[in-house]
């Protein structure tokens, strides 16, 4: 994040087209043109240059005008560049100026939808403001982020919500619906993320008519869409881009327009990302929305056609059962299992066995019904998709031959081709209300290969975080992007002065089976020493609600008014997230929700206490099946790929400490294996250069200097 940008910037420049002086740069103009840009570009971050005099509190840096020079050198040459930036480099100006001053039409991809609309509402107009250019910018969602003119219709029509909360929030909508331009339900803050509202109001590809829509001319989504088509810069999420990727891979359709320029930002995120688009899955809670769409539509338009409820109550107990079903056979025990752990379970190939006749009935009645109303006959379709996957997932009966063999060796019954390798892990995640069904696939290299071979473009990979130990290999083996080029920066934030980075003497061996108490033990004399103003990071849910209780405990005996605790799950990460900036002394324990995507700058955040390095779990059945692969290609699956993926993590979270230059603070790491394991070495030098120390009592000094307390402290010293 820029540090210093206008507060008051407006959400999009006005619709007017800049038309660049210089032919664009990674086009056909000659050399002398190309070096004026790239002139330009340096000119941009210079002493006395636009950004120092339209950004306020802008100071040159040199990685920054480094970084700047790089991107535009990629986008000249069409070419791919990764570059790691770190923590206040500034890098979002760094590839926003040179990538205005390129020309040509720019994608840029966030990596959520936070920052996706920070980059829109406030440093891309800040850089066209700086820069003295007019371009027109589009800010482009999901479809599920934007209103549904004819679900929020059918949905006030029907009645169908019966809690006053959920009426109410329909009713605020349909009010927001009246006065917004967009329909993005961002904007609407006073109706919960969660709202079960939502999903009725808002479409998705499976349930939208198209052109058949009433609402066509006036959706949202199409709005948005013909921004985009129109704009020069375009903004959008990772989810979006590789929904377009997948898309483009399955159909030849696609979501986005075609660019000149891709930019990824958080690009450490998108491999873990790009598993949910390029596999198939289904759940439960798509039947039961298939199930409340066509009983609403049903009902309303051909009330005469069926007998919707019987129909729907059938499915509905179909779905009831497999979940029951998922229970009894041990997939409750682990957030994913593995399918072929369960498949066989009499009882789910029963209750899987039970959902294709339930989706067969209500095809057959949704067939028959055909051309009665638009958003009826998209459910046919729709059905059928949904039974197709179902049916692919039911095991099939044993073969009796399967366990024979020249050996006589058993088998699962699994089909097996030892001499492919595996493409897909099949798994289920089951949730305390749905269950989902999942294929991902071990690698995505390949989809990342042709999106960047189908057409000549350049694309910019960035991040705070996407070496491991100062190698880029592991990030470019993930996605395909061996032979690229490559460029780290260092954050250029004083480390050595304002942070500590704090390895008790007695560090509790993870495997413990008390290790969260001990953890809450441990951080209990820094928490003392920093006055709260803390978080504590713990790497699962479980071990969020023992630390919790272990410090409740410990608080109630020693120091009762000494903390506010914030604990996850008891409140919205957004409400939490407000109380602990608002609040004096505040200690907030959560999970992975916390490591990645918060910035909370000055003094209410002092303290990070990590508690062990986040490894996936060994029996995740994705881990398990990438292990697998890797071995199979003569790869070491631990180094390359488990242990990359936890120092990014951990990078991620003891990134929540420092946020600017006058940020001071101690990381704790409260895992033993940093000091006694070989890779500890790797892990500590992926960390930023902290100044080091085992000793409690330097953890007290730190905080009892000028400028570490709290402010209110520091005059309650003063005056004594």
């Amino acid at each position: 994040m820029e540090r210093g940008l206008d507060e008051s910037a407006e959400g999009i420049m006005p619709a007017m087209k800049w038309v660049p002086e210089m032919p664009d740069a990674a086009g056909a103009g000659g050399e002398g043109e190309v070096d004026a840009r790239r002139r330009a570009v340096a000119g941009a971050f210079a002493a006395g240059g636009p950004l120092s005099t339209a950004v306020t509190g802008f100071s040159p840096r040199i990685a920054q005008q480094e970084m700047a020079l790089a991107v535009f050198e990629a986008i000249a040459t069409r070419s791919t560049l990764v570059a790691e930036a770190g923590t206040g480099t500034g890098k979002t100006m760094a590839y926003l100026v040179p990538a205005l001053l390129a020309g040509g039409k720019v994608l840029i991809c966030a990596g959520t939808k936070t920052l996706q609309d920070q980059i829109f509402g406030k440093d891309l107009p800040a850089a066209c403001r700086a820069l003295g250019v007019r371009v027109e910018t589009a800010n482009l969602k999901g479809r599920q982020n934007y209103v549904c003119r004819l679900r929020l219709e059918r949905s006030l029509e029907a009645g169908t919500f019966a809690s006053r909360d959920a009426v109410r929030a329909l009713h605020r909508i349909a009010q927001f619906v009246r006065f917004s331009h967009t329909g993005d339900r961002a904007e609407l803050g006073d109706v919960p993320e969660d709202s079960p509202v939502w999903p009725a109001v808002t479409s998705t590809r499976d349930n939208c008519p198209n052109g058949e829509c009433p609402h066509f001319d006036t959706c949202f989504v199409m709005r948005a869409r013909r921004a985009a088509l129109a704009a020069d810069v375009v903004v959008v999420n990772h989810h979006l881009l590789l929904a377009d990727m997948a898309l483009r891979e399955s159909t030849q359709a696609e979501l986005l327009p075609n660019a000149d320029t891709v930019i990824v930002d958080e690009a450490h995120q998108l491999a873990r990302a790009a598993g949910d688009f390029f596999g198939e899955h289904w759940s439960l809670q798509q039947l039961a929305e298939l199930g409340a769409d066509s009983l609403r539509a049903g009902l309303q338009v051909a009330r005469d056609g069926a007998s919707w409820p019987d129909l729907v109550r059938a499915l509905d107990t179909a779905g009831r059962t497999v979940r029951l079903a998922l229970a009894r056979s041990g997939a409750e025990r682990a957030p994913r299992v593995a399918y072929d752990r369960v498949a066989h379970a009499p009882l789910l190939a029963d209750a899987l066995g039970a959902l294709d006749p339930a989706l067969a009935a209500l095809e057959r009645a949704l067939e028959a019904n055909r051309g009665r109303d638009p958003e009826l006959d998209v459910l046919v379709p729709r059905v059928r998709a949904l039974r197709a996957l179902v049916r692919g997932w039911m095991p099939a009966p044993p073969d009796p031959k399967a366990g024979e063999s020249d050996h006589g060796d058993e088998t699962d019954g699994m089909p097996t081709q030892p001499d492919e390798p595996e493409a897909f892990v099949r798994w289920v995640g089951v949730s305390t209300h749905g269950a989902q069904f999942r294929a991902t696939p071990l690698h995505c290299a390949d989809a990342f290969i042709r999106a960047r071979e189908e057409r000549p473009q350049a694309w910019i990979l960035t991040s705070a975080t996407i070496t491991t130990a100062n190698r880029f290999e592991p990030f470019l083996d993930e996605l395909g992007l061996r032979g690229s080029r490559t460029a780290r920066w260092d954050s250029p934030y004083d480390y050595p002065n304002q942070a500590l980075l704090y390895l008790p003497q007695t560090l509790p061996d993870p495997r413990a089976t008390d290790f969260p108490e001990r953890v809450a033990q441990a951080c209990w004399p820094a928490l003392c020493a920093s006055r709260g103003r803390a978080f504590i990071l713990c790497s699962t849910l479980r071990a969020v609600e023992r630390v919790a209780r272990s410090l409740r405990a410990r608080m109630a005996a020693e120091a009762p008014d000494a903390f506010t605790l914030l604990v996850q799950g008891e409140r919205s990460r957004r409400a939490m997230l407000e109380t602990f900036r608002e609040a004096r002394a505040a200690v907030l324990v959560g999970s992975m929700s916390f490591w990645e995507g918060i910035d909370v700058r000055g003094e209410a955040l002092s303290l990070v206490a990590i508690d062990k390095l986040p490894f996936a779990p060994p029996d995740d059945p994705v881990v398990e099946a990438r292990s697998r692969y890797l071995k199979r290609l003569g790869r070491d699956p631990f180094l390359d790929y488990q242990l990359p993926q936890a120092i990014t993590l951990l990078r991620q979270g003891a990134g929540r400490l420092i946020r600017d230059e006058t940020d001071r603070g101690v990381l704790m790491i409260l895992d033993e294996r940093v000091l006694r394991r070989s890779y500890g070495k790797a892990v500590l030098a992926s960390l930023p250069p902290f100044r080091r120390t085992r000793d409690e009592e330097d953890v007290r000094r730190f905080f009892a200097e000028p400028g570490c307390a709290p402010a209110s402290a520091q005059m309650d010293e003063g005056g004594a």
